[in-house]
């Protein structure tokens, strides 16, 4: 009878051992709940030698139920808990929004004298990429070839994805260099940095390098074209990945380049691939959608400025999939460019209690952002110093930024001096505060600043806008004077300015700033010098070359590598109306859609 008894449980366990698995493999937590409960009711669970905890606890982590995880792995007995359990608690951790408790177990588990093995590794990587802490990632790479994971690929292939994230290429390719043997995601991650930190060029030798490519190879290369206005090369790739090497376009692939395609403003490419000309008709009629095609579209609307239409969107996402960090960053994101502060404020602060998701660095630089520009300075500063992770660059510049628009500069002198310290050769924000000064009015301060980058040999970046036409990519920097048809755009161009002030246009000389150039004392320029300089602006240079290479009421699509200046933003508004010309400008931060003498972010940006 005791034989028998003991066989029957055993019998039992293993099926709600399967059932468990089946439930993490289909993510179907409510029914995993249900049998967790059968079992605490029957007092299965208690049962020796079950080890239906360790698979209960495998299915609250694949569901991404993080709470009931860490309350499942905390009842396992400690000799029952085994290297596997510890991993997969890390994992549901670091995938679930809380990245500094997947490491703090990790320390735990090491101070446990517990064995850890290259699947360890892979989720330690991973919470530091999450974190986007370099440090703990190299501490956890020392522990890595300390423990003889260094011959691991996939341990190898985690610590360069960190690097990566932690944009430290150098690291990157070193351990890519020192691995004997290299899988096609090991030149697929490598492929994705260097796209990211060096740039398509030097992404497409190595591209052209690689032994073997899959479909992830293929489409990180086409979306590093798309992004960058290259349409003819990315159109080019595409149809050698669909033509001559056999892939399909997939599902993974398909949502990578509506990505793309919404963040670049390239409908090109776009209309190719989907033999229509809205990227967001594709996504409603997508047959399958997971939360990495809801945060594709999210974040293409966000770059558009459509957050009310992102607002509503999130509400149907959480109905369908479960949001990850990803998602609020692009929410988020989207309030910021639509001056949505309530909702946006509202989002943040309950991120946690809500959602269950820890703010991460990119949610601070978001909120920071959104307050900022709606003047909030003292919450937005608030903010950061409650910040339970140091802020970076981003979010301290993000409000300096802020802070130059709305001219504090007591609050801009303190975040300099923050940003000196933790990134002293980073001199763009020197220039900033410079500008600050000299709009206040403060030319002595502006001018030592000025006198000390200049000896230190720092220029400004240089505005550059693109624009496509004739299947080629046309670029102009201000002043820019280099061009075939160099003649007739300053022809355009005398005729456009003298048409626009006609019809309102007025010169805003105070976006005409300091460079970084030796071309003599700004202060010295007269206020003609002054508006000249602003009419040689780049995408105004471009626009009157598009103004006289395509026909009459046909859209411009300009891209601009940095933030479009107010004076250029204005006089736009007036080219679209006098024109009768739809002008999209895609700058650093959105995209700006000029029609009819308005703007798409309605003068918020």
């Amino acid at each position: 009878m005791i034989w028998q008894t003991e066989c029957t449980l055993s019998l039992l366990a293993r099926h709600y051992r399967t059932l468990f698995r089946t439930c993490a493999r289909c993510s179907a937590l409510d029914v995993g709940k249900k049998l967790h409960a059968s079992i605490v009711t029957t007092g299965l669970v208690t049962c020796q030698n079950t080890f239906l905890r360790n698979a209960i606890l495998n299915m609250y982590a694949a569901c991404g139920s993080v709470l009931y995880a860490r309350k499942v792995f905390d009842e396992i007995p400690l000799s029952y808990k085994d290297t596997v359990d510890w991993t997969t608690l890390m994992g549901c951790y670091a995938r679930g929004g809380f990245p500094l408790d997947g490491l703090n177990l990790f320390v735990h588990m090491r101070k446990s004298d517990v064995l850890i093995d290259e699947y360890t590794m892979v989720v330690v990587f991973l919470a530091s990429a999450k974190m986007g802490c370099e440090q703990f990632g190299i501490q956890g790479h020392g522990c890595m070839v300390k423990m003889g994971f260094s011959s691991s690929i996939k341990a190898c292939n985690a610590v360069m994805d960190m690097y990566v994230k932690c944009g430290l290429i150098d690291k990157t390719r070193r351990i890519f260099s020192e691995m004997g043997e290299k899988s096609v995601v090991s030149w697929t991650v490598v492929l994705g940095g260097v796209v990211k930190w060096e740039g398509f060029e030097n992404a497409r030798l190595l591209f052209d390098k690689m032994p073997e490519r899959n479909e992830v190879a293929w489409t990180v290369m086409i979306a590093a074209y798309i992004e960058n206005g290259l349409t003819k090369e990315a159109f080019g790739l595409l149809r050698e990945m669909l033509f001559e090497s056999g892939f399909e376009l997939n599902f993974v692939t398909l949502s990578s380049l509506l990505s793309a395609c919404a963040q670049s403003g390239n409908v090109l490419v776009g209309k190719w691939v989907h033999v229509i000309d809205d990227a967001f008709r594709v996504f409603l009629v997508m047959p399958r959608r997971n939360v990495i095609t809801w945060n594709a579209m999210l974040s293409g609307l966000a770059m558009q400025g459509k957050g009310d239409m992102v607002l509503d969107l999130f509400g149907q996402m959480i109905r369908e999939v479960k949001p990850d960090d990803v998602t609020f960053t692009a929410i988020l994101s989207a309030c910021s460019h639509s001056g949505l502060v309530d909702q946006g404020r509202h989002l943040f602060y309950s991120l946690e209690s809500t959602y269950g998701i820890k703010p991460s660095i990119e949610h601070y630089s978001c909120v920071v952002d959104l307050l900022g520009r709606a003047g909030h300075l003292e919450e937005a500063e608030s903010i950061i110093r409650r910040m339970t992770i140091p802020p970076n660059e981003v979010v301290l510049g993000s409000l300096l930024g802020s802070c130059s628009f709305h001219k504090n500069l007591e609050l801009g002198e303190c975040l300099i001096k923050e940003l000196v310290q933790m990134y002293p050769n980073n001199t763009e924000y020197h220039v900033l505060l410079s500008n600050m000064y000299s709009l206040a009015g403060r030319n002595d301060k502006a001018n030592y600043i000025r006198v000390v980058l200049r000896s230190r040999g720092v220029r400004k970046v240089p505005g550059i806008s693109s624009i496509y036409v004739g299947g080629q990519i046309h670029c102009f920097s201000a002043g820019d004077k280099l061009h075939p048809q160099s003649e007739e755009i300053y022809m355009m161009l005398d005729e456009m300015i003298r048409k626009i002030r006609l019809a309102g246009y007025a010169p805003d000389t105070t976006c005409e700033k300091f460079s970084g150039s030796n071309d003599g004392d700004y202060y010295g320029y007269d206020q003609e010098e002054k508006e000249q300089a602003l009419f040689s602006h780049s995408e105004k240079l471009a626009v009157c070359f598009g103004l006289i290479s395509t026909q009459a009421g046909m859209p411009l699509y300009i891209f601009k590598n940095l933030r479009i200046c107010q004076d250029c933003h204005s006089a736009m508004k007036v080219v679209s109306k006098v024109y009768n010309r739809e002008i999209v400008i895609r700058d650093r931060n959105r995209f700006h859609r000029f029609k009819l003498g308005s703007c798409s972010c309605f003068d918020y940006w």
